[in-house]
């Protein structure tokens, strides 16, 4: 090996050490200057006819970052203070493949961005080599057989770009956003899996409720079929009565045996959403509203705290994201400089290899400069400008969304008591005139038939109250979501 005993010039070494300092410092980047687009919904949500957060500039904007600030605050455990409950949806979240999956994405992501940082940085190798050859030389006529041995040990980069307009800074940003837009899409599949396991379990609930009611008339229809017997056998009821009664009975065994199926499968869908059998104990015996309990929200709400919304933020990330890619495309316009530089040592055996006069050195800078490409430059900065149109239309249309999730449900919360309380009245209503007609008919005054259609009222009303107080449990779960609590 040829050994060259100068050291390293000065000029070299500080040429070296300015682009070392030039790259770890960087360029500004030729990204644009991000600016959130407008929010292109009203201001606010819920209220009279959109009405907005009361207040004005300063004191609006503050009581908005109030209450975003409250929304991100509040975690599930507050939400779903039933104890069985809470550990249903701690087995959710440790069972769910779904789960797990999208965790591992972010992990991902995660690595992905950690690779593209250490781009900045030069990836410096030590490299150590032996050579061992045997040729033939012809000397005096003859041919003689010479062996030659060489080695070699240095350290140094190789192809380190210096990021002198910001392309690897721009592409490390983007991988950043990409990250970070996948750690929001795993915060809401996490909030998702958290308000269906909620709303499986209510329902499990509620279905054991209309059991239970459908059985309670059952066993209330067939003692009513027994006395009307009777009462034929003495002549005191008819064999319409007795049909009729019979027609209750069978409408009721209906009953019973559909929400038998019912309450199992919706125990299935439980167990699917959970991951693992959920245990007798751990089910609600009844759909009360202590079972899930919200935080208390005003009546309006500004609708910036839907830019907490995992849904959203993860489409602005990609906003961003896309936004540093046209940083990147612009910088493929301008010279690519790289450096590989080496030091080390070089000598013909290894006896000596650490002697004076065998360190090496190289120094290669290299700069690349786009002369002619067809347009392809071009079309790259234009494809990276419209990906960014795209990102800007798909986060107004997430936060559009999320305003007609959000209103829809802050407008079914504010007449749920109304409906509760008109729904209550008319169970008691409807009880009241069951238990007349039924006295009448036992006191021969009416026929079964009034006191029949009076009872299918009062069961017809039980139901619907059951049903209305799942949906009252339901829109607090789906407010839950819909905030984008964690």
């Amino acid at each position: 090996m040829k050994v060259n005993a100068n050291p390293m010039p000065r000029r070299a070494l500080q040429a070296v050490a300015c682009a070392a300092l030039l790259a770890l410092a960087g360029c500004a980047s030729m990204a644009p200057v991000y600016e959130r687009p407008a929010l292109p919904v009203q201001p606010s949500l819920g209220g009279e006819a959109g009405g907005g957060v009361t207040g004005s500039g300063a004191a609006g904007g503050a009581q908005a970052q109030e209450q975003a600030a409250a929304l991100a605050a509040l975690q599930w455990q507050q939400v779903f203070t039933d104890p069985r409950l809470q550990q249903v949806i701690d087995a959710a979240l440790a069972n769910s493949r779904d789960l797990r999956v999208s965790l591992l994405n972010v992990e991902k992501a995660q690595a992905q961005y950690r690779i593209q940082s250490a781009s900045l940085f030069p990836s410096v190798a030590a490299s150590a080599s032996q050579t061992n050859a045997r040729s033939a030389v012809v000397a005096g006529g003859e041919a003689q057989g010479q062996t030659s041995r060489s080695g070699g040990l240095s350290v140094g980069f190789t192809s380190w770009e210096l990021d002198l307009f910001g392309r690897v800074r721009s592409l490390k940003d983007e991988a950043l956003e990409n990250y970070l837009s996948l750690a929001q899409t795993g915060r809401s599949t996490r909030i998702s899996l958290i308000a269906q396991v909620a709303s499986n379990w209510l329902n499990v609930g509620a279905y054991g409720q209309r059991l239970e009611l459908a059985r309670e008339t059952l066993a209330s229809q067939r003692k009513t079929l027994e006395l009307t017997q009777a009462k034929h056998q003495f002549g005191v009821a008819s064999a319409v009565d007795v049909s009729q009664v019979q027609t209750s009975v069978e409408s009721a065994r209906a009953d019973v045996a559909s929400y038998t199926t019912a309450l199992e499968q919706a125990r299935h869908a439980l167990d699917l959403a959970v991951g693992s059998h959920v245990a007798d104990a751990l089910l609600p015996r009844t759909t009360s509203t202590g079972d899930v309990a919200l935080a208390r929200l005003p009546d309006a709400l500004s609708s910036e705290v839907l830019l907490q919304r995992p849904d959203v933020m993860a489409a602005e990330h990609a906003l961003k994201a896309a936004n540093a890619d046209i940083g990147a495309a612009r910088a493929a316009f301008f010279p690519k400089v790289s450096l590989s530089a080496s030091a080390g040592y070089g000598s013909d055996t290894l006896g000596n290899l650490f002697d004076a006069g065998t360190r090496t050195w190289s120094f290669v800078p290299s700069i690349s400069l786009p002369i002619f490409n067809a347009g392809s430059l071009k079309a790259s900065l234009d494809v990276a400008q419209i990906q960014k149109n795209i990102y800007v239309a798909q986060y107004e249309k997430s936060i559009q969304s999320a305003f007609g999730e959000v209103a829809d449900a802050l407008s079914a919360r504010r007449h749920m008591a109304e409906q509760l309380d008109a729904q209550q009245a008319l169970v008691q209503a409807a009880q009241t005139n069951y238990d007349l007609s039924d006295a009448r008919w036992r006191n021969g005054v009416n026929s079964y038939l009034q006191a029949l259609d009076a009872q299918r009222s009062l069961y017809s009303a039980r139901q619907s109250l059951i049903s209305l107080q799942l949906s009252d449990l339901v829109n607090r779960v789906t407010l839950y979501k819909v905030l984008g609590a964690v």
